[in-house]
């Protein structure tokens, strides 16, 4: 929605406070820049009170001898003179306003397309104003402060300081609170008040942060009689803007400019800089050669990115369209994003903490951020009923790490306790786990991976075994279990591709128990390990799996029948331990769940626990844990884990740890995140999406998915989709006929299209703007990400838009 001109400088003005002048240095700006030559546009977005009192009738009145030059216009208008959310409460239907109070969204898009109208208008250069109403944090129509309301406008703010007595105060909070939100506060200006000179101070504060700060006489007191009136103030206006172009007003306008200038300057050199000088992850620097394969993000905002596409578009100088375009982010920034992109309410938790304490060591001392997460993690979160301890550390692949050390560790205490020497030495133990698992990019996580040949590097050394799991997913409307050869060989007729039912029976795992495929599964399990022990294989002392669903590895969604199977016979089989036992220890091998991704409800549920009806040993939470906001990672462990470090011997402890280990920014940010996902799980919103995938009666969906049911059936139905899966937020589809798996390119090329916003009116949904969709790919599976409160409408919206780019001649019902 952040928009962008060559042609058109856009500023909103905010007000310290009500009653500092905002409108008449507003005023001043929009006169000045008649005078200087340009065109300018004023826009009023919300006016309470009289007609004949309102602020875009003022900017009118003193428009001065440019008078032509300058256009006025207001978008809601109320004629009660009270705050803009009371206002729409008590007059829903009154003067030119809708007939319901407006969302932030709605006043938000009214915003935008005036400005996009002004920019289509404009003749050369012009210069457009936004004045907003009272002080920062007035309420919008809909109640919320505007500071936060205005946010995806991310316009360039002139901040009206306040001159009065409690001034100073009031204008640095304002600023702060603009700051803290990423407002780029390019001027303040402020009248000339010389008792309380608050000018004078504000001058050498904002000098410290290279903001120019402009100083304007005040205006004369108000007369009673409105022709003397007139005459007087448009004698003001005379002096502060004179026709020569000359004073504190102009030097501001230049400025402006200038700010204006230099933005898109550097968001032009960019790309090139860049390229020169970035190594980016998980991208291969020989296949991105061009500026405009470059994604510049300016800001970003809810759900998106706004991207830079001046590079891509030559003529932009000469162009009347935004050098600023909204993106979907489509992969939730590599899977981190629960409540979208600068959340306020994340970011204060952040600054809370950061203002309470900075960072400050853990090892032996406590800090009520990391504690409350402890808590909220073991007594309500996915730790309940079976965790005692946490471990906070700095990111997913460093979490998987320290429940490797616990694991193992564990493991070997264990066996030692119990089977002297014959448990083999500890550098000799591996893991057992799925093909296709990624537990992260630290070595130790990738020795826990098979030697795929793609998440590896010169010294990784594969350390276990790595089963071949089946899957599931939809092809042709149908959900289908898909064997890997060696189990469809213990079957009765040697199908690799079974219907097990409809979705909500496939996880349904309690009641596929005893089923047939859980006893194939069973032996097969059992009868490798056994080759694996005969043929003398590294002792496995840990079963490590991402449950239900392998991201990195291709969005690979694992049959959960066989992951639940696997857990059971690595607990039971006395050929892999020597404590196999029953109780609330640990039993067989200690078991991980990475639940980095899957975790906290990314697909739907805030454990897979609950899918496949068993706790392990030990599992990791991280990128939702924080809303996307700032890197952290939880390990949790089971008390008889805990119990494997303790004793006199410091060596004997679990010796891991980094600087930011339970960094308080990160655990205030994680507790605001699962205060409001917590409440949010109980939501109208998420009922009514749960409830279009019930299976039928008033039976609970066990599986349930943000992505309409009729979209995913129809979408299993295309020629160039081979399967289609989804959960919760996760939506991924597989390119029909190619089998190159990750190294392929097919998936980027069939949905290229997406990544620009698509005019097409018969795509476009009501009430949504065009956007396009920055996705990520794995190969030959393209895969698209919510956050956990992306609206319904965003969601039909992309939805149409990827059933529009796989079949171009047809319109879904």
């Amino acid at each position: 929605m952040s928009l962008l001109f060559h042609h058109l400088r856009v500023h909103q003005v905010f007000g310290a406070n009500t009653d500092v002048g905002k409108t008449l240095l507003t005023s001043a700006l929009v006169r000045a820049s008649a005078v200087a030559g340009k065109a300018v546009y004023y826009l009023k977005p919300v006016s309470t009170g009289p007609l004949q009192d309102a602020d875009d009738e003022y900017v009118t009145r003193f428009a001065g001898p440019q008078k032509s030059r300058i256009q006025s216009r207001c978008l809601f208008r109320y004629s009660d003179p009270v705050s803009p959310h009371l206002a729409a409460q008590r007059e829903p239907d009154g003067g030119n306003a809708p007939p319901s109070v407006p969302s932030d969204d709605t006043l938000v898009k009214a915003i935008s397309g005036h400005i996009r109208e002004c920019a289509r208008k404009a003749r050369g250069h012009a210069h457009m104003y936004v004045e907003t109403a009272g002080g920062v944090h007035s309420p919008t129509l809909s109640g919320s402060t505007q500071i936060d309301g205005y946010r995806p406008l991310f316009l360039p703010t002139v901040l009206v300081g306040d001159p009065k007595l409690g001034g100073i105060s009031a204008t640095i909070s304002s600023y702060e609170s603009l700051a803290l939100r990423g407002y780029m506060v390019d001027a303040v200006m402020i009248f000339r008040e010389e008792y309380y000179r608050n000018w004078e101070y504000l001058q050498s504060y904002f000098a410290e942060r290279d903001i120019k700060v402009a100083v304007v006489d005040p205006p004369p007191a108000k007369l009673e009689d409105y022709s003397q009136n007139f005459q007087k103030t448009e004698r003001y206006y005379e002096g502060i803007a004179p026709t020569t172009a000359t004073g504190p007003v102009f030097d501001l306008l230049a400025h402006l400019d200038s700010q204006h200038a230099a933005r898109i300057a550097e968001l032009d050199s960019m790309p090139r800089r860049t390229l020169d000088q970035i190594w980016w992850p998980f991208v291969q620097h020989g296949l991105v050669k061009e500026e405009t394969d470059v994604a510049v993000i300016d800001s970003a905002s809810g759900d998106h990115f706004s991207i830079y596409n001046g590079r891509r578009d030559q003529t932009a100088p000469d162009s009347k369209t935004s050098l600023l375009e909204p993106q979907f982010d489509g992969s939730a920034s590599w899977w981190t994003q629960a409540l979208g992109h600068a959340n306020p309410a994340l970011t204060l938790a952040a600054a809370r903490a950061a203002g309470r304490y900075g960072h400050v060591m853990f090892p032996q001392g406590s800090h009520l951020p990391a504690l409350r997460l402890a808590e909220r993690m073991l007594k309500s979160g996915p730790g309940k009923g079976w965790a005692s301890r946490v471990f906070i550390s700095d990111n997913g692949s460093t979490g998987m790490e320290v429940a490797l050390k616990m694991a193992l560790r564990a493991f070997a205490v264990r066996e030692r306790e119990h089977g002297g020497s014959s448990a083999g030495r500890p550098k000799d133990l591996g893991v057992i786990g799925l093909k296709g698992s990624y537990h992260g990019d630290t070595i130790g996580a990738m020795d826990a991976c098979e030697d795929s040949g793609v998440y590896t590097c010169e010294w990784h050394d594969a350390k276990g075994y790595w089963f071949d799991p089946p899957t599931v997913g939809i092809r042709s409307g149908k959900m289908v279990v898909s064997l890997p050869p060696a189990i469809a060989a213990l079957t009765e007729d040697g199908k690799s591709e079974l219907n097990e039912g409809p979705m909500q029976h496939v996880y349904d795992v309690n009641a596929r128990l005893d089923s047939v495929l859980a006893g194939v599964y069973r032996r097969f399990v059992e009868d490798t390990l056994e080759r694996l022990q005969a043929r003398g294989a590294p002792k496995p002392a840990a079963l490590v799996l991402e449950p239900i669903v392998m991201g990195a590895g291709g969005m690979i969604f694992v049959d959960p029948l066989f992951q639940r199977v696997l857990v059971d016979v690595v607990r039971t089989s006395p050929a892999l331990s020597r404590t196999v036992r029953a109780g609330p220890d640990w039993s067989g091998l200690p078991v991980i769940f990475d639940e980095v991704f899957v975790g906290l409800y990314r697909l739907g549920l805030e454990s897979t626990t609950s899918i496949l009806g068993v706790h392990p040993d030990i599992s990791v939470n991280a990128k939702i844990l924080t809303g996307g906001l700032v890197p952290l990672a939880v390990t949790l462990a089971s008390e008889a884990v805990f119990d494997a470090f303790g004793g006199d011997d410091k060596a004997d402890a679990l010796l891991h740890g980094h600087s930011y280990s339970a960094y308080p920014l990160g655990c205030e940010v994680a507790n605001e995140t699962l205060r409001i996902v917590g409440k949010m799980a109980g939501s109208a919103e998420w009922a009514d999406a749960q409830a279009q995938w019930r299976a039928g009666g008033d039976q609970p969906a066990i599986v349930w998915s943000f992505w309409a049911p009729e979209f995913i059936d129809a979408l299993s139905q295309c020629d160039a989709v081979g399967e289609v899966m989804t959960l919760g937020t996760v939506l991924a589809l597989r390119v029909a006929g190619d089998g190159q798996g990750y190294q392929s390119h097919s998936a980027q090329r069939l949905l290229e299209t997406l990544r620009v916003a698509a005019e097409d009116a018969d795509v476009d949904e009501p009430g949504v703007a065009p956007f396009g969709i920055n996705y990520r790919t794995l190969g030959n599976v393209a895969y698209f990400m919510l956050s956990l409160n992306t609206p319904p409408a965003t969601i039909r919206h992309i939805e149409n838009r990827i059933w529009k780019t796989l079949q171009p001649s047809s319109s879904r019902n």
